[in-house]
Order: C-alpha cells, then sequence, then structure tokens
C-alpha cells in the first residue's frame, strides 16, 4: 500500500526489540510515508538515534528539556503533527505511564497530548506481559479507542518462552495501513477547494491579478486528503506540486474558476474558497499587444462574478461554505458582513499588514468566525497547521 503524504511518528521505548523497527521505518519511508522517530533515553541504550536520522532524514528527539536547543513545546507540535502514531517496542513501563497519565518522558507526553489514533506494540517477558497490571493497563488504552498489535509467541531474548514478542515489522505495517485505510473524519465526502490567483487579461501579454501563492489553499487540500476526504482542488497560475491522491482543475480566469467550482458544487459537502479571485476585470481584453506610448493608458474595469455569493444565493442546499477575507483594517468588522451576506457557514479572516500573514508566505495568522458567532484565533504558524486548525474547528465535534 502507497502511503504517501501521510505522516507516521513512531515511538520507540526501551526493549530489546528496538532493533525490529529500523526496519518498520524503513518499509514505511519506503511506502512513501513521512515519519518521525521519538525515542525515550532507554530506547538509546538498545539502538542509536542516528540509525533512524540516516533512515528518516529527521532529527530524533530524546529528551523534553535538552541542554543544547532551545525546545519550547515541541511535545505538542510532535502531537499534532502525524497522522498516526505507533509505538514500537512498547515496554510495560511506557504503556503504564500513558494509560495511567503520566508524562514522564517525551514520548509518553506526545502520546498524552495528541489526537490522533495510537497503535501500540507491545514487547516484554511473558511473565510480565501475563501480569494482571499490565494486562489492566492494555485494557485501558483500548478502552481510549487505541489499537494493540498482537503479541508473537516464541523464545524471547531471555531464553524464555511465551507471548509477549513484539509484532514483527511486516505486520505492524499492514496494521498501519489498515488504520490509514479506515479514513478520517472526511472519509465518504467530497470536498472542493480553491487555491492561488486568477489572471485577468488586458492584452496577450499583461494581466490584473494579485500576489496570492496557492499555498494555504494547497495546505488545506493536503489537509482535507489526508482526512479522508475525496478532495478536488480548483487551482490558478501557481508554482506548487499537484498534492498528492488530490483532483487538480488548472483554470486562469474567475469565470474560468467560477465553472470549475460550479461544476463539482452540486454533489459536494465542503466548499473552501481560498483563492483569490480578481474583483475587477478589463472591460475589453484586446486581442493584440498594446503599444506603449507617452500618453498614458486607461483601463476600464468591470467587476468579476462573486462565486460565493452566487452559490449561496442559487445552489447551496447542505454544503458546507468556508469563505476566505483578506483585509488590511477592521478585518473582523469587515469580515462579518461578508460572512452575513455570502450566507456563509464560515470565514477565515488575516490581515495582509500583519507580520507572518497575507499573500505568499510560509506561515500564516488567521481568525475563524462561524455564522453562530463564535471564533477561534490561530496565532501565526506554518500554513500546514493553520489548515490543519481550520479544518478542526469547522468538522463537527464527534468527527475530529
Amino acid at each position: 500500500m502507497k502511503l504517501t503524504n501521510r505522516k507516521i511518528l513512531i515511538g520507540i521505548s526501551g526493549g530489546i526489540a528496538a532493533y525490529k523497527s529500523a526496519y518498520l521505518v524503513r518499509l514505511l519511508v519506503k511506502a512513501g510515508a513521512e515519519v518521525q522517530v521519538v525515542m525515550t533515553e532507554a530506547a538509546t541504550k538498545f539502538i542509536t538515534p542516528l540509525t533512524f536520522e540516516a533512515l528518516t532524514d529527521r532529527e530524533v528527539p530524546v529528551e523534553m528539556f535538552p541542554k543544547d536547543r532551545f525546545a519550547g513545546t515541541h511535545h505538542i507540535s510532535y502531537s499534532k503533527w502525524p497522522d498516526l502514531i505507533v509505538v514500537s517496542p512498547a515496554t510495560a513501563d511506557l504503556i503504564a505511564q500513558v494509560s495511567h497519565g503520566f508524562c514522564s518522558s517525551l514520548l509518553a507526553t506526545i502520546i498524552c497530548a495528541t489526537q490522533r489514533k495510537v497503535i501500540w506494540a507491545p514487547s516484554m517477558n511473558e511473565g510480565m506481559f501475563a501480569n494482571p497490571t499490565v494486562q489492566k493497563n492494555i485494557e485501558t488504552l483500548q478502552a481510549m479507542g487505541h489499537v494493540m498489535a498482537d503479541v508473537g509467541v516464541g523464545e524471547m531474548a531471555c531464553k524464555s518462552y511465551g507471548a509477549g514478542r513484539m509484532a514483527e515489522p511486516e505486520d505492524i505495517f499492514e496494521l498501519i495501513a489498515a488504520e490509514i485505510g479506515r479514513g478520517g473524519p472526511l472519509a465518504g465526502k467530497k470536498v472542493v477547494v480553491t487555491a492561488g490567483a486568477c489572471r485577468e487579461s488586458i492584452d496577450p501579454v499583461r494581466f490584473i491579478s494579485n500576489r496570492s501563492s496557492g499555498k494555504m489553499g494547497y495546505a488545506l487540500a493536503r489537509e482535507a486528503e489526508r482526512l479522508g476526504g475525496e478532495v478536488h482542488l480548483v487551482a490558478g497560475p501557481v508554482s506548487l506540486e499537484d498534492p498528492p491522491g488530490v483532483k487538480v482543475a488548472k483554470i486562469e480566469t474567475t469565470e474560468q474558476m467560477a465553472q470549475a467550482v460550479e461544476a463539482e458544487f452540486a454533489d459536494a459537502d465542503f466548499l473552501v474558497m481560498a483563492a483569490a479571485p480578481a474583483d475587477y476585470k478589463p472591460a475589453i481584453s484586446f486581442d493584440q499587444k498594446i503599444k506603449k506610448c507617452d500618453k498614458g493608458m486607461k483601463v476600464e474595469l468591470v467587476p468579476t462574478v462573486d462565486i460565493l455569493m452566487k452559490l449561496s444565493a442559487n445552489r447551496k442546499e447542505s454544503q458546507v461554505m468556508v469563505g476566505f477575507s483578506l483585509e488590511t483594517e477592521n478585518e473582523i468588522e469587515n469580515s462579518k458582513k461578508k460572512l452575513k451576506a455570502k450566507n456563509l457557514d464560515f470565514i477565515v479572516v488575516n490581515n495582509a499588514n500583519e507580520d507572518g500573514a497575507g499573500f505568499d508566505g510560509d506561515t500564516n495568522r488567521v481568525t475563524i468566525l462561524s455564522k453562530s458567532g463564535d471564533s477561534l484565533a490561530v496565532d501565526k504558524a506554518p500554513k500546514d497547521e493553520i489548515a490543519a486548525r481550520i479544518w478542526e474547528y469547522i468538522l463537527p465535534s464527534d468527527s475530529n
């Protein structure tokens, strides 16, 4: 199974089976997954972080408070980053920590803080595995929705024999693939996302446009696909790679974007209008290049179609409609007016004058307004993280 565009965090605790996790990581990377390894200090006694750094091309964190670099709230960032967390091997100690809510290590803290699915691959002596307390802790985690890989039966490193061997990497890989295949909160939903700027021609070589790079829309499309949605992305001219697993329609003008969105809207569950269509276009688009002259040139502009206004007025049924509002002043007040006028369910607001927000950058800071009157302010963060927060907010609470 291809795991392209899937983010998987592998937690490694201190057991002899830690060496097997190197092969598991290799399988995941080969399948196209992005893999982040986090180790406990005890795990580093069995296999080095360097091994996993070489396999994943990512730094492997171990300590909650490393002495040589700033850590901040990296444990929270790691808890939100993956689509899935896999603990392999999972020792009795780490199982006990998490089942009782103890954050005694960086790895335990990440797991306690996450809202993602967690798969455990227990690994311990057969007597330890049969211990009633260990079994009760496993049952606690399962009751919380965590998944336990079946342990193997065989000879242990201590020469004893019984149940407690860590599942083989190939079996854990198949369990990971099965969990991802079940889909997320957008499974079975059709999601239409727009991204980028539109171009309105003055003549064959000149056009009216704006500074939108499409990065926010592409991040929203990627996140929707990770959440299990059938994603249709309508994109203006951008310099971005098509997101894996997403159907992409390329357009240039606002009218073309309107037509492409309308074609997908009837059976859509969500429309996220993150693009920046042109508000105006030249009244006349010349077939030949206009020659430069010293007298200057006047270009008459006329309004373009308002895609959201048109759809909400004529075509909206049960679709959840999300608009974007880029302002330079009074952004909340102006956006509330748009939210109501266009009959939107949500509107995502930012101010182009704020540091780290607006067009073309890799970060954003937004406020999400709901038609119910609720709102959520999201501070400056990479656009992938902003996209995750937006979907987290607009999806029904029981689907997260």
